[in-house]
């Protein structure tokens, strides 16, 4: 069975970190780039943050840049986000997706969703 977990989420105060985790099982990362992307109430799936699978590059979307980090586990099948200095506007639904094309990839190549993990930041 194909099956991609995120876990970590909770509630913290602005300034406070959390590390999400995206656990594939039914088949391997290593073959995938994996995107992390959030969705705040009322607004579109964004996409934060891209790990690529040729060479391991990320990139990351202005509003994250410097906070957050993206890494992978190859061999526990897990990509993480280290979220640091959190901010209110962080709020919202994680996902994690993969995609054959590339981190550039339009929203229609990526797959695999997990079923995402609630972040949430307030005082």
């Amino acid at each position: 069975q194909v099956q991609f977990v995120e876990s970590g989420g909770g509630s913290v105060q602005p300034g406070g970190s959390l590390r999400l985790s995206c656990t594939a099982s039914g088949f391997t990362l290593e073959n995938y780039a994996v995107g992390w992307f959030r969705q705040a109430p009322g607004k579109e799936r964004d996409g934060i943050t891209c790990i690529n699978s040729y060479d391991d590059s990320t990139n990351y979307a202005d509003p994250v840049k410097g906070r957050f980090t993206m890494s992978r586990d190859y061999a526990k099948n897990t990509a993480y986000l280290q979220m640091n200095n959190l901010k209110p506007e962080d709020t919202a639904a994680y996902y994690c997706a993969t995609t054959r094309t590339g981190c550039g990839s339009n929203r229609a190549h990526w797959g695999n969703w997990g079923q995402g993990t609630q972040v949430t930041v307030s005082s």
